[in-house]
């Protein structure tokens, strides 16, 4: 079953970088990602059902951070839709820092969790777009480290139980799940490493606008 977007209806995006995209540098807030491609196709495919288009997403941060800023930032807006997109940061780029943060897969199941229930709660619908890793080749900067294919296994290894928790986590809330690691795994098998992602997290314009397409599939 689809998503309906009926006219009036409000939609918020949030999560992390991916979702933020310089959105506070935007005329419309929305940034220059994947939430602003949707608004617009969806404008351009209706313009018979306005639909209020929102963004929340803030770099940097984790399954915590969203789980502060919750209640002021979304649950108070009383959106129709919440689509959010979180967990790499939740991922092992800080791995490379002995003292840095470290989440384990059922401490980040909680904390989503509690992002969910009070929306379900209320009958909001619910996107979940699991977060996911590119493959890429060579050395890349993440921070101030320089980080190899090693470093990079290691991180699989550390996302791969949380896009667990979130492909289980929309089972039980009934939620629309986008299954971006496995679209993004299919499509850098028949184009050049690099040509979706340069870094494996972030989209590039073409990274964005799959994950627009695949979004728009979901609603109706």
């Amino acid at each position: 079953m689809t998503i309906t977007l009926r006219p009036g209806s409000t939609v918020m995006f949030t999560g992390d970088s991916i979702t933020d995209c310089q959105r506070r540098e935007s005329e419309d807030g929305l940034g220059f990602g994947y939430p602003m491609r949707i608004a617009g196709q969806w404008g351009l495919r209706h313009p018979d059902r306005p639909v209020t288009w929102l963004n929340t997403g803030t770099g940097g941060h984790k399954v915590s951070d969203l789980e502060a800023r919750w209640q002021a930032d979304v649950l108070d807006v009383r959106p129709d839709v919440v689509s959010i997109l979180v967990g790499v940061n939740d991922m092992g780029w800080h791995t490379l820092d002995p003292n840095g943060y470290v989440i384990t897969a059922e401490e980040f199941a909680a904390g989503y969790e509690r992002l969910l229930a009070p929306l379900a709660d209320e009958g909001t619908q619910l996107i979940l777009i699991e977060p996911f890793l590119l493959p890429i080749d060579g050395v890349i900067r993440a921070g101030a480290a320089l980080v190899g294919d090693k470093e990079r296994k290691e991180w699989r290894t550390d996302l791969d139980p949380k896009i667990r928790v979130v492909r289980e986590l929309a089972r039980a809330y009934g939620a629309h799940l986008l299954a971006a690691d496995g679209m993004f795994a299919e499509l850098a098998a028949t184009t050049e490493l690099g040509h979706w992602s340069v870094d494996g997290v972030h989209p590039s314009p073409a990274g964005h606008a799959a994950l627009a397409e695949a979004w728009l599939r979901l609603v109706a």
